[in-house]
């Protein structure tokens, strides 16, 4: 089989282990409804995303998009051959975002987060944002409405070669989503793909 085609046989089983995570957190957090989307296909010669929205009711309080990227070559930046790139977006009571703390918050939700559900994780990166719209003219009697958004990549750790190495990256992100809502954690001793803890290397 020639090279281009193991390494796509390769990104195709860690794919499909990335969708059973979603499933069984599916299952777990029925709050969340989950969806494939496109990949960009730009970033890299192997790509997948997906994207997850929370769901209070009816009303839509929290969503983001998690982007798996595969490069056999690595690139610049990266520890590995893997990079996770993930996007949140959350409505945040204006008092909230007021907190001069609160990016410091959201980037402790992905970092707890990576170090309790995954095997270990590289080089991350990003930004918390927070974001306050305000209606002017036929809006102007609309309320200013506040948002929370966190942008972040991180290269999984893979020490062994198995795509297992990449359990829990879903659930981390899905935490983060859940914390950003306002959604309560999951009862203790239920866990969703929590693979033996591991120091990150940051």
């Amino acid at each position: 089989m020639p090279p281009g085609d193991d390494a796509a046989a390769g990104f195709g089983v860690i794919v499909a282990g990335l969708q059973a995570q979603r499933d069984q957190l599916g299952a777990l957090r029925p709050e969340l409804v989950f969806e494939d989307v496109p990949a960009p296909r730009t970033l890299a010669p192997y790509a997948s995303a997906m994207a997850a929205t929370v769901l209070v009711g009816e009303e839509e309080v929290a969503s983001g998009r998690l982007i798996l990227l595969y490069d056999p070559a690595g690139q610049t930046g990266w520890a590995g051959s893997l990079r996770v790139i993930a996007y949140i977006r959350a409505d945040l009571d204006p008092d909230i975002a007021e907190d001069p703390l609160i990016g410091q918050v959201g980037w402790t939700w992905l970092t707890e987060a990576l170090g309790q559900h995954t095997s270990g994780y590289a080089e991350p990166s990003g930004t918390v944002t927070t974001v306050v719209t305000e209606g002017f003219g036929a809006k102007e009697s609309e309320p200013a409405a506040t948002g929370f958004e966190l942008r972040a990549s991180w290269s999984p750790e893979i020490s062994d070669g198995s795509s297992a190495a990449l359990d829990g990256h879903v659930a981390a992100w899905c935490d983060v989503i859940c914390s950003a809502a306002g959604l309560p954690p999951l009862a203790p001793g239920v866990a969703a793909l929590r693979p033996q803890r591991r120091r990150p290397r940051l």
